[in-house]
């Protein structure tokens, strides 16, 4: 079904609604042959309130807030609210004048994400209403604006949960939250232009791989000259392939034609894999003679990615996919976070808990989260808004829309090996399982598709059965191609101030998971369910509208369990030795005495107050399949007297690494860390700054929950509590950047251990034009 066919046939897009282009891949990308791209984050007013009268152009909007987009509808506390605090509708206005060098040309506004639907508005003129909050979309401006006066945007944010709107219509396990939380920019295109680009890459296992570049062009206006495409091969700055391809004139149409340039005879071509991420990108330009009317380009890598009856495999090799699932909602502003803290969570699952693989569980995800994903070698399993409920026929046309708004924005990404076209946990609806089957092949022929069930006995329409399974022993796989997709999260919740049975349990769990897993080809791997906590409804999660089902907390500080992921790594890559619990004689029931630790090493010397007190090995009685398996040590015998624990990894029979552990029970020292140092000026940037209280050899104090105090100096805004009770001896507040540079200064003032100071510093960033 094309997009023309779609729209006729399902009435989801309102007039004037668009698709949007490939989510604007470089919004601060400047000028380059027709094309400019004006972002448009800044400058913003805002009002809780909505009004009629608000979407005039003479509106007086004075009295609202200046804001900067990612934007949340209203600052929350990190738990323990109420979610109709965020839900109404809010108003956002824009005021803009356009260069001289649009005039002539149309003008597109691309919005990458607003929660949950947004009504625009162009000097008065109503343009229409986009449902939808994880998926971008566009409006076209031009008949409306005053290319040589200012000229005033309007949208009205709905963020109330919709039932006429996926994920909405019965209850869902997580929180939406409001707000234009993603990017926004003008796109300023001729009348002819390159509407999208996709590159599909061909034979690369062989020495002479291929390119296959579909150029989508959008014909306005009759275009009456014969045109071309001009696409160029790159491997960074170097050309290493062009060719090109005739576009006849065309009539106005509503939908691109697609011209196909092949790229063949390719040498030397480095494949995209987990270590190694050879990215390439083309550049495409549409000609007019030797003018170059637009110009645009895209990212992506070589490589051959497919799920098979003994796994899956990576250009060739069979690899078990272990990784957790992701949402993407963070403490006090919901899912308005900027590039940098959605890149730091890709970061945290690949480099600190050593997953291969994330789900963008339940909803299509941040540009930015899957461009680092590609960078560090992270795959992805990217799927559609949903969660258990199937709405009426235009509730599914909209779904079905979603299918093709992801996969058009993210269809280059070399770390999205797999298609998610399913209602997370939904019951069988084959009429509409076909439709989201059906689009996503046509769409895209290099990926398989899959959809996330919570039942063997399902109707399997995908090429991947992807299944969740909390129970234990596993079910054995039912097909051929066979990926678990949730594990353990709702069924044994663990948070980081619990007792240490359950903590040292919760691990325990994880590491039975990806054993069986391990013991059969057939598995795929497994996802588990999930990497951070994250805030829910009342009726879910622990009390406190927090579902405490991660492996790190809300703040992203690891719990022990996190110890097991990151522990199944190469030693090569990073030697882990991390305990499933905290060091206290009486924390557990009837004492202490078993102790679990999650490392790569392959032997063990434990030693209390000074002494050796056990030598011990992996224990391949219970995970016989792991690579790595967990420690275990009993050691209720082993209690000569109390005092400070030593761990000694050795692998190969040569100590690897040491860690110690206090046993005096005090809080010694008061820890501050910045994930970043430097941030840009431009009213969006911002970074984590987490705190701890540690023992005097750097280890957690989980039962600290002293006040910690904030005072900050510079160019910036504290986006959290101040004071801050220390929940499980860590925390994190997050640092923006306002709209100038200087130098930032965050004092934290512990009670009792003093203060620790970190600096930031704030540069320039460029203007924006509009």
């Amino acid at each position: 079904m094309d997009r023309r066919d779609f729209i006729k046939t399902t009435g989801t897009l309102v007039a004037g609604a668009h698709l949007a282009p490939h989510a604007m891949a470089d919004t601060a990308a400047p000028k380059s042959g027709g094309r400019i791209i004006l972002p448009m984050n800044r400058n913003w007013r805002y009002s809780r309130k909505s009004s009629d009268a608000a979407h005039a152009r003479d509106f007086d909007d004075s009295g609202f807030d200046r804001i900067t987009v990612p934007h949340t509808n209203m600052p929350l506390p990190w738990h323990s609210f109420d979610e109709k605090t965020y839900e109404f509708v809010s108003s956002y206005r824009r005021r803009f004048k356009l260069p001289p060098d649009a005039r002539g040309k149309h003008v597109f506004v691309d919005f990458e994400g607003v929660m949950t639907a947004a009504t625009v508005w162009i000097n008065g003129t109503r343009l229409g209403e986009y449902r939808g909050g994880y998926t971008p979309f566009s409006f076209d401006l031009t008949p409306h604006l005053d290319f040589e006066g200012e000229n005033v945007l309007a949208v009205d944010v709905d963020s109330s949960e919709r039932r006429d709107i996926p994920p909405f219509g019965y209850e869902i396990d997580y929180l939406t939250f409001g707000g234009i939380y993603r990017e926004v920019s003008l796109r300023v295109v001729p009348a002819t232009f390159l509407e999208n680009i996709s590159v599909k890459t061909k034979d690369v296992m062989t020495p002479n791989p291929s390119v296959e570049v579909d150029c989508f062009i959008q014909h306005l206006e009759a275009s009456k000259k014969p045109l071309s495409v001009e696409v160029e091969l790159l491997d960074s700055e170097r050309v290493i392939a062009r060719g090109s391809q005739k576009v006849v004139p065309s009539a106005a149409a509503a939908d691109p034609t697609t011209h196909s340039v092949h790229l063949s005879g390719l040498s030397g071509i480095k494949l995209w894999d987990l270590k190694d991420r050879n990215l390439y990108s083309v550049r495409v330009r549409l000609m007019n003679g030797s003018v170059a009317m637009d110009e645009d380009s895209r990212r992506f890598g070589f490589r051959q990615a497919q799920f098979t009856d003994h796994g899956f495999e990576l250009n060739g090799k069979v690899i078990k996919l272990r990784g957790l699932d992701r949402h993407q909602t963070f403490p006090f502003v919901g899912q308005a976070m900027p590039g940098p803290v959605q890149r730091q969570d890709a970061k945290i699952l690949r480099n600190n808990l050593k997953c291969n693989i994330v789900r963008t569980s339940h909803y299509p995800q941040s540009r930015h989260f899957l461009d680092a994903c590609d960078e560090i070698g992270l795959l992805v399993l990217e799927e559609i808004p949903g969660w258990q409920h199937i709405g009426d026929k235009p509730w599914q046309d909209i779904s079905v829309d979603n299918v093709q708004r992801m996969i058009r924005r993210d269809w280059n990404h070399p770390s999205i090996i797999l298609w998610g076209v399913r209602i997370n946990e939904s019951r069988d609806n084959h009429d509409f399982y076909v439709r989201t089957n059906q689009l996503a092949h046509s769409l895209d022929t290099t990926r398989q598709t899959g959809g996330i069930r919570y039942f063997q006995e399902s109707e399997f329409l995908e090429d991947v059965f992807t299944m969740n399974d909390f129970g234990f022993p596993l079910k054995k796989p039912n097909h051929p191609r066979y990926l678990n997709t949730e594990f353990v999260g709702h069924t044994y919740p663990t948070k980081t101030i619990d007792q240490v049975e359950r903590l040292t349990e919760h691990t325990l769990r994880h590491a039975r998971i990806h054993d069986q897993l391990a013991s059969d080809p057939q598995y795929a791997g497994g996802i588990g369910w999930c990497a951070f906590d994250y805030n829910t409804h009342g009726n879910f999660g622990s009390g406190d509208r927090i579902c405490y089902h991660g492996v790190t907390d809300i703040f992203r500080e690891p719990k022990p369990a996190a110890g097991f992921y990151k522990s199944q790594c190469d030693p090569a890559e990073e030697v882990v030795l991390e305990p499933a619990f905290h060091w206290a004689r009486g924390d557990a029931s009837i004492g202490f005495s078993k102790a679990v630790v999650c490392s790569n090493c392959d032997h063990l010397k434990v030693y209390i107050a000074g002494e050796k007190v056990a030598e011990v090995d992996p224990d391949r009685k219970e995970f016989a399949h792991l690579r790595y398996a967990p420690f275990v040590v009993e050691l209720g015998e082993l209690f000569h007297k109390w005092g400070d624990l030593r761990l000694e990894g050795y692998i190969d029979g040569k100590l690897a690494i040491t860690k110690d552990f206090s046993g005096n029970g005090v809080d010694a020292k008061f820890q501050l860390i910045a994930d970043d140092t430097k941030l840009m000026a431009d009213g969006a940037d911002s970074t984590r700054i987490v705190f701890r209280v540690n023992d005097e050899f750097g280890r957690i104090k989980p039962f600290a929950n002293d006040a910690v105090r904030f005072e900050l100096q510079g160019p910036a805004q504290l986006i959290g509590d101040n004071p801050f009770a220390l929940v499980g001896g860590t925390g994190a507040v997050w640092i923006r950047a306002k709209e100038e540079a200087g130098t930032v200064q965050l004092k934290a003032i512990h009670p009792q251990l003093g203060a620790q100071t970190v600096s930031i510093e704030i540069a320039a960033a460029p203007a924006e034009t509009v």
